[in-house]
């Protein structure tokens, strides 16, 4: 079952290999990715100061990617580069104002 990205439920999407994923933080993959990166605060002022690396990107992504359905981390390292720092920029965006904003 394929389902889209609701961007009101803090949802975006990423393509990975050619498969289209879902992207929707949950508390338990947040609490994952902010073991890895530090704080998801801290994150947050890196990135609106323009000091995330491809490194944060790729990590936070694939935290928040559904664990069932997972594909390696590589894979979505590669797919960050192919759309391009800016272009990477719109579901980190997304991934950020969902921590902060909470649920919709």
């Amino acid at each position: 079952m394929t389902r889209t990205a609701n961007p009101l439920r803090g949802e975006a999407t990423l393509v990975v290999a050619g498969v289209t994923h879902v992207l929707r933080p949950s508390f338990e993959n947040l609490v994952l990715a902010e073991a890895e990166l530090g704080s998801l605060f801290a994150l947050v002022e890196r990135a609106a100061a323009g000091g995330l690396t491809l490194t944060d990107m790729t990590a936070l992504l694939w935290h928040c990617l559904p664990s069932e359905h997972r594909p390696e981390r590589v894979a979505v390292g590669e797919a960050v580069l192919g759309m391009g720092l800016v272009g990477a920029t719109v579901p980190v965006r997304a991934v950020l104002a969902q921590v902060l904003q909470g649920e919709a």
